[in-house]
C-alpha cells in the first residue's frame, strides 16, 4: 500500500502546486474521474496493449461527459500523465492525496461519521457541531448507516477514531470480563 501512495504523491502535489486556486473546484472533479478509474471494466480496457493511451481517454472523458462532468483543463492533463505513465490504478490514490492536500489548505478534515442508525437532518449540525469541538477543526462529514454498531456513532477523521458505539462498548465489556 505504501508503494502506491508513494507513487500518487508527485502526481498529486504536481496537481496541487498548478491548480493554486482552482484545487478545490478540481477536488470533486478528481474524485469522479477516480471513481470512473476503479471500473474493473475500464482497467481491462486500458490495460490492453492494442489500446492507445488516447483511445482510453477519449473513452473515460466520454463517460464523464455523459455522466454530466465536463473535464477541467487541469483534470484532464493529470488523468493524460497518468495514462502515459501507466498509472490509472493508482488515480483514486492520487484523488484522496489531492483531497487531504486540498483539505488542508482550507483547514477541514474528512469526516466518516457511522452511526447505528439514520441522523435526523436537525440533529446533524448539532452533531456536527460537537464532532468539530472534539476534533479541533473543521470537518466534511460522510455519513454512512451501520446497523451492526447497536447504537451510537463512530467517527473517523484521518488516522483518529471516536467509537462511542454499542458494538464498542460491549467489546470493551468482554475483554474486562475475559480478563
Amino acid at each position: 500500500m505504501a508503494e502506491i501512495a508513494t507513487l500518487a504523491r508527485p502526481y498529486a502535489e504536481a496537481l496541487f502546486k498548478a491548480a493554486g486556486a482552482d484545487a478545490a473546484a478540481l477536488k470533486s472533479q478528481v474524485t469522479d474521474l477516480a471513481a470512473l478509474a476503479a471500473d474493473p471494466l475500464l482497467k481491462q480496457f486500458a490495460d490492453n496493449p492494442k489500446v492507445s493511451t488516447d483511445q482510453v481517454f477519449d473513452v473515460i472523458a466520454g463517460i464523464a461527459l455523459q455522466q454530466g462532468l465536463s473535464l477541467h483543463a487541469k483534470a484532464g492533463n493529470l488523468l493524460r500523465a497518468v495514462l502515459e505513465n501507466g498509472r490509472l490504478s493508482v488515480l483514486p490514490e492520487i484523488a484522496a492525496q489531492f483531497s487531504t492536500l486540498v483539505n488542508a489548505q482550507g483547514g477541514v478534515s474528512d469526516a466518516l461519521v457511522e452511526s447505528a442508525f439514520p441522523i435526523d437532518a436537525g440533529q446533524l449540525p448539532d452533531v456536527l457541531a460537537t464532532l468539530e469541538k472534539r476534533f479541533g477543526r473543521r470537518l466534511n462529514a460522510r455519513i454512512e448507516v451501520l446497523p451492526e454498531l447497536i447504537g451510537g456513532i463512530r467517527v473517523t477523521v484521518g488516522d483518529e477514531v471516536l467509537d462511542t458505539s454499542v458494538k464498542a462498548r460491549l467489546e470493551q465489556m468482554k475483554l474486562s470480563l475475559a480478563s
